[in-house]
């Protein structure tokens, strides 16, 4: 196919300030492609709230600007770079989806221990963040790191998958919660939240939804939680989840949520040996303020989950393919992606936003 010197992208040219939609923004031309590189004409692009956070600059680490935003994209392949055996691997036509992290060595130890995310390359390598991302109708990716579509799922779908499915899903392994075990989810109503609680029952595991609104309540429940505890209307929340879990408080809690109260909220309604997941990451410096001997008196863990590996993005869209997670989503024009940031921030989404591209 014919591959224009430029199209269009959202730009994060300036931290803070609303992305920049051009219409000319350079394409990289097959021959310019690196080996290992791969162009991917894209379809859709799912909107994340890490995508917001890098617009902010919310974390310590700041995005490489200019560069084009997001990073949940789904498209096809249109050139790959020299010395790739068509043989092996991905070819042209393919369809494929794009991470948050674009490539990683897949030789060093966290590598081998299915560590991706924590990769040296990786941190390097983000899309939309590090790396152009998929707010465009190309991208650059790599062709040993994108991710295969599975033919039964559409590509408006799939795309949320790529993070907030991938992410949810691997916090979830992370938890080490066995089947009738109780999860609380922070943040349940939310891009991440829904499918969490999706994924969440899936595994077995019985869920307590935690989040805000009517609308938040009845999606939660009708996606499999048990329980929703509205955390602006309650008098104690730390209380009311330990009594929705029986009086000794879920097994485990999964954090989605960019404010620090929740987290230490969790170690206090946590039942004895219970694990809290950190999704969520707080801007600026937040910290944990919880009596250190809390958290050896009941045996607590504390674990940080970042994003999941290849195959943990394989199991989580196959799960989406074959019927038992579905996201909820509404697909927008990528001219609005002002307006959605704008919404985001306020909390006023329910599910997710996904950009036809």
């Amino acid at each position: 196919m014919s591959i224009p010197q430029t199209a269009r992208a959202a730009v994060i040219v300036q931290l803070k300030e609303d992305l920049v939609l051009r219409n000319d923004y350079p394409v990289k031309q097959p021959e310019a492609l690196a080996p290992g590189e791969c162009l991917i004409k894209l379809e859709y692009a799912g909107c994340c709230h890490s995508d917001l956070h890098a617009k902010n600059g919310d974390w310590l680490k700041k995005p490489n600007i200019p560069v084009v935003a997001g990073h949940e994209g789904v498209g096809c392949i249109v050139a790959i770079g020299p010395n790739h055996s068509p043989d092996v691997g991905f070819k042209v036509g393919d369809r494929v989806g794009t991470k948050w992290v674009a490539n990683a060595c897949l030789k060093c130890e966290q590598c081998y221990l299915g560590n991706d995310a924590l990769c040296t390359v990786a941190d390097t390598h983000c899309h939309g963040f590090r790396l152009d991302g998929a707010f465009a109708d190309y991208i650059v990716s790599f062709v040993d790191y994108v991710t295969p579509i599975p033919d039964e799922l559409p590509s408006d779908e799939a795309a949320p998958i790529l993070c907030a499915g991938l992410t949810v899903y691997r916090a979830l392994k992370e938890s080490r919660a066995r089947i009738g075990n109780w999860i609380a989810i922070s943040g349940a109503g939310g891009g991440l939240g829904h499918l969490a609680i999706q994924y969440a029952v899936a595994m077995g595991l019985r869920v307590i939804a935690i989040d805000t609104s009517d609308e938040k309540r009845d999606l939660c429940l009708s996606l499999g939680a048990e329980t929703f505890i509205d955390f602006m209307k309650g008098k104690d929340l730390v209380e009311e989840v330990k009594h929705a879990a029986g009086g000794l408080g879920p097994h485990a809690a999964l954090l989605a949520v960019g404010d620090p109260r929740p987290f230490n909220q969790a170690l206090m309604y946590l039942r004895k040996a219970g694990t809290m997941v950190s999704v969520g990451m707080p801007p600026g410096q937040a910290t944990l303020n919880v009596p250190i001997a809390l958290l050896v008196t009941k045996g607590l863990k504390i674990v940080g989950s970042a994003t999941g590996n290849q195959q943990d993005t394989l199991e989580a869209l196959d799960l989406a393919a074959r019927g038992k997670v579905k996201c909820h989503f509404e697909v927008k024009d990528l001219t609005e992606v002002n307006n959605v940031f704008a919404d985001m921030e306020a909390g006023r989404l329910t599910g997710r936003i996904v950009f036809k591209i």
